[in-house]
């Protein structure tokens, strides 16, 4: 199947001078954002804690907090595949004080529900993007396959016998499997969780036999046994796991997949304000203790202000939304 072109690679950010940290809360402040932030910022996240796009909030949050000088309050505000917290922060008042930290859920939102009463990417104001991060394509021990090419074979001799577990429909982690399923000609049947947890329960329990999910989840299952790890699905190797192949290396060509990040406003927010946030992302994305705690996760910051995070999630949309219409995937 012919699907859209991966979206254009965003730089990587670093320590270099553009992206040097400033001391204290923001020294730029855009006269039109003379009055923000006046009180608390809330960040909603669209998933349960525990997952990597929670655990990505909550490192944020701290440094995001010392350089807007207000406390950042991550709240979760799970169901619909991340269309409940979204549908909150896109009624929320547009001064910057509520925010969502969401990913590749967001961008199939539309695709996936059909009345979700809010338009995804048109009710909202990109504001930076944050991180992305390997997936580990793992199985049950029980799994005779040790490799991607013998995972291959065994799923198509399967047919559509072996379960999946995944967080939920439209999740990175699904989207992982859907795009496996298009590009290797296999298939297997979906089984959603609540959450991350009662995924790998299942998973090391044999109840499921697959699971595309966070390499900082999954490698230490691996290394004790629990689960095998096959693959990863970005299109460069992990520098957390440089042993394992890329799913393009290991027999599925132009696989690319990750759980990528990124931080949004309600739409009509003004752009001195996105500007100062994205400031302060870029500040905080910078200092080398939230550096260390996004390489502990397995998370690669990614470099890119308002455009640059508005072009990216729009690519994103328009690469996953014909693979789930060539699956007849709709949420429900």
């Amino acid at each position: 199947m012919q699907h859209d072109a991966d979206p254009p690679e965003i730089p990587r950010c670093c320590a270099a001078p553009c992206c040097s940290p400033l001391p204290g809360a923001l020294a730029f402040r855009p006269a039109a954002a003379q009055g923000f932030p006046g009180r608390p910022v809330r960040l909603v996240v669209p998933f349960a804690a525990g997952g990597i796009i929670d655990l990505a909030a909550r490192i944020l949050a701290e440094p995001l907090a010392r350089r807007l000088g207000q406390p950042v309050v991550v709240e979760n505000l799970p169901g619909a595949g991340s269309g409940i917290g979204a549908r909150a922060v896109a009624r929320a008042a547009p001064d910057g004080h509520t925010l969502l930290l969401s990913g590749a859920a967001h961008a199939v939102l539309a695709a996936l529900y059909p009345d979700l009463g809010f338009d995804p990417l048109a009710d909202f104001a990109p504001v930076a993007l944050l991180g992305d991060q390997p997936f580990v394509v793992a199985v049950h021990p029980g799994v005779p396959a040790t490799d991607v090419p013998g995972l291959l074979a065994w799923l198509r001799a399967k047919g559509d016998g072996a379960n999946f577990a995944t967080t939920g429909i439209g999740a990175a982690s699904h989207l992982a499997g859907e795009l496996l399923k298009v590009l290797a000609g296999v298939d297997f049947t979906v089984v959603t969780y609540r959450g991350t947890p009662q995924a790998v329960t299942d998973l090391v329990a044999g109840r499921a036999e697959l699971m595309i999910d966070s390499q900082t989840l999954l490698a230490p299952m691996a290394r004790d046994g629990r689960v095998r790890a096959l693959a990863v699905t970005t299109a460069r190797r992990s520098r957390l796991l440089p042993e394992l192949p890329t799913l393009a290396e290991a027999g599925v060509p132009g696989y690319a997949a990750s759980s990528w990040q990124s931080l949004q406003a309600p739409a009509g927010t003004p752009p001195a304000v996105l500007a100062l946030l994205a400031a302060a992302v870029e500040a905080a994305l910078a200092e080398p203790t939230l550096q260390a705690r996004y390489a502990e996760a397995g998370i690669e910051p990614l470099a890119g202000g308002p455009a640059e995070a508005a072009r990216f999630i729009r690519a994103e949309a328009a690469k996953w939304a014909p693979i789930l219409k060539a699956g007849g995937i709709r949420a429900g």
